[in-house]
């Protein structure tokens, strides 16, 4: 199998993505495959002999002999040698030869890069997804590239981690492998970026005649989420629509009969509703859900895989945790499986070899850490609590095996909140924490983003840190968590500030009440959502001695438009204009002259999601008004924080602000 593991540089302040192979059995170590760059998307060819993967790499030296230059005109000029515009080598799909060895070998050579790729079932193609400008992009974005006027006709006009759109479409290319050879596919295009990101994502069928990609081709793409599903043959031609559902379709995975299509799809705008498992018919275009009895949505990267031809396998967000199902691709039927994985695990990343026989998954437990696993698919049978070995589960990697010397504990816990609704929790006790015999800690109530998301039980360095510091750690799943069905998730469409307010609240108090948390040091954050749900909490409760709002709005009548988000917020509120009221109401700063409790608040510089003027304008009212509080920004980052010191700036920053209040 092969897998990615991503890697901090402390000397370079960077991360890296790796790629490794390893066993299925476990019987070997991993073996790195590449050390320079960052890889992503791996990609076994039909036959497993070579390995492709998309990374940005200095022109393979072959390919710059063939072209008949010198690898070292990279480094010059790029405006003056007519180059694509941008610093840098672009992403590209290499492919590793495992039966010869050696480095891996260039096989695209695109101005802009690779977004996505799929082998031909005859290992001597690629279809690639490739941004392709005419003359006037390329005009327009050497303007830009020289500080040049941006100029926008797009309703999407941002775009978080791609900044200022532009109008430059990303096509699907048929690649020869050994020639390199491309042919564009002219009908099989869409922008790079939309609302939803999930691109082309190009599939080929089994018998190499059709491939199958998602895209929207009937009206403005930028003011929609629906997507739906298109086939073209290789040479271009029989381009064909074959859904027309309204629904926002995603993961395309051909049956090994080349008959059937199996997918993930969910409402294009109330995301509270489950992302249900569909298989599509591609002869008729019958679209059926396999998944909606379930009343589930299928977790992220969990799309299903066929392990036959009427049998599949996904992953589902259930009660706080995120688990195997068995699908029938013939019946709504779904069946919860692999019970071995208990309560206390979760599993993300599923993949299916081509033949179904084998599972490959990461696996997260909060005390042992999170790795690689494989098992066989009659696993998915195996009884609750049965040992490793009689579930065939092999552990491939251990990545972290220096973290988890000293035990962190994770328990589950609920409450009922205000309206006398069951809440559901995680706790990550420090070590030596006794929930039988407890001595009140400090605790961190740490709240998720979406909100159509939910905490599973998880290994992860914040956790670590907080625990590690005496720290219990609080993550609610909060009334519109979208592990426990439509009805619960839904309970918060419509409205902010009061229902996971209140979920959140009521779920520290609870902890106080079982003698776990001191009372005097109750803290709060949250990222994104969790920091829109943190500013709101702060104007309706002094319980928390200090909170961290980070990457969060706080006044939804004055984001609409600078964010990305437009088509979200219009569906669940109405447009700002013709619901002034409605807007006012479900924004924090609205009623900021509540606050007292000492707030700091965070933002991404270039951060699209969340705008760094929605932290600005809260600190502000906050500051204006006496309260201790503080404003950091991160130069640079996007709606996250990936660059590595300022990963541990912000966890230092949080413990300096809480140790303080």
């Amino acid at each position: 199998m092969a897998f990615l593991v991503s890697e901090f540089d402390a000397e370079e302040d960077d991360r890296h993505t790796s790629l490794f192979v390893a066993p299925t059995d476990g019987s070997a170590e991993p073996y790195r495959l590449t050390r320079a760059s960052s890889a992503s998307s791996p990609q076994w060819s039909p036959d497993g002999d070579r390995l492709a993967f998309v990374a940005a790499r200095n022109t393979d030296a072959g390919l710059a002999v063939e072209n008949g230059s010198e690898v070292e005109e990279e480094e010059e000029d790029e405006e003056e040698n007519g180059e694509p515009v941008g610093d840098g080598p672009k992403p590209q799909v290499w492919s590793f030869d495992m039966t010869r060895g050696g480095d891996a070998r260039q096989v695209t050579d695109r101005d802009y890069g690779v977004a996505e790729f799929d082998w031909a079932p005859d290992g001597e193609r690629l279809v690639v997804a490739a941004r392709d400008p005419t003359e006037e992009d390329e005009e327009y974005l050497r303007q830009r590239n020289d500080d040049g006027p941006i100029e926008i006709d797009r309703l999407q006009h941002k775009g978080d981690g791609a900044g200022w759109m532009d109008e430059v479409t990303t096509y699907l290319f048929v690649v020869d492998v050994e020639s390199r050879e491309t042919v564009r596919l002219d009908h099989a295009y869409d922008d790079e970026e939309k609302g939803d990101r999930n691109g082309l994502q190009p599939a080929w069928s089994p018998d190499g005649d059709r491939i199958a990609f998602v895209a929207q081709h009937e009206t403005d793409p930028d003011d929609t989420h629906v997507r739906n599903v298109y086939t073209i043959r290789p040479d271009g031609t029989g381009y064909e629509q074959v859904t027309d559902a309204g629904l926002r379709l995603a993961g395309l995975e051909w049956s090994p009969d080349g008959e059937r299509i199996a997918l993930g799809g969910g409402e294009p705008y109330n995301w509270y509703k489950p992302t249900e498992a569909y298989v599509l018919d591609v002869e008729t275009g019958e679209l059926d859900s396999v998944s909606e009895s379930l009343d589930r949505t299928i977790a992220f990267g969990g799309n299903p895989q066929w392990l036959d031809d009427d049998t599949l396998v996904g992953l589902f967000g259930d009660e706080g945790n995120t688990r195997m199902v068995r699908l029938d691709a013939d019946a709504d039927d779904p069946e919860r499986v692999f019970v071995a994985q208990g309560r206390s695990r979760s599993v993300s990343g599923l993949a299916a070899s081509d033949d179904g026989s084998t599972l490959a998954f990461r696996m997260d437990d909060p005390e042992d850490g999170a790795d690689i696993y494989a098992m066989g698919r009659e696993g998915l049978d195996a009884e609750k609590g049965a040992e490793a070995d009689e579930a065939g589960l092999a552990q491939v990697s251990q990545v972290n095996a220096e973290l988890v010397d000293e035990p962190h504990d994770c328990v589950r816990v609920s409450w009922e909140n205000s309206d006398g609704v069951t809440i559901h929790g995680l706790a990550y006790l420090p070590p030596g924490f006794d929930p039988e015999d407890p001595d009140p800690h400090p605790v961190v109530s740490s709240v998720h983003g979406g909100p159509m998301s939910y905490d599973s039980p998880a290994f992860g360095f914040d956790q670590l840190f907080w625990t590690s510091k005496g720290y219990i750690v609080l993550r609610t799943n909060y009334r519109g968590s979208t592990s426990y069905g439509q009805e619960f998730a839904e309970r918060l469409r419509g409205t902010r500030g009061d229902k996971e307010v209140d979920d959140v609240k009521t779920g520290v108090e609870h902890l106080v009440e079982e003698g776990w948390a001191d009372e005097d040091r109750l803290y709060l954050t949250g990222f994104s959502y969790g920091g829109i749900t943190t500013a709101a909490a702060v104007t309706k409760t002094d319980i928390f001695a200090g909170a961290a709002a980070e990457h969060g709005i706080y006044d939804f009548y004055a984001t609409f438009g600078t964010d990305d988000n437009h088509l979200w917020h219009e569906d669940e509120f109405g447009l700002p204009w013709e619901n002034v009221d409605t807007y006012r109401e479900i924004s924090s700063i609205t009623d900021v002259d509540q606050v007292d409790t000492p707030l700091l608040i965070t933002a991404g510089e270039e951060d699209w999601r969340c705008p760094p003027t929605q932290a600005e304008q809260l600190f502000v009212s906050v500051r204006k008004q006496g309260v201790d509080s503080r404003l950091v920004i991160y130069p640079g980052e996007h709606h996250n924080i990936g660059d590595p010191d300022r990963a541990i700036h912000r966890l230092e920053e949080l413990e300096s602000w809480f140790e303080d209040h």
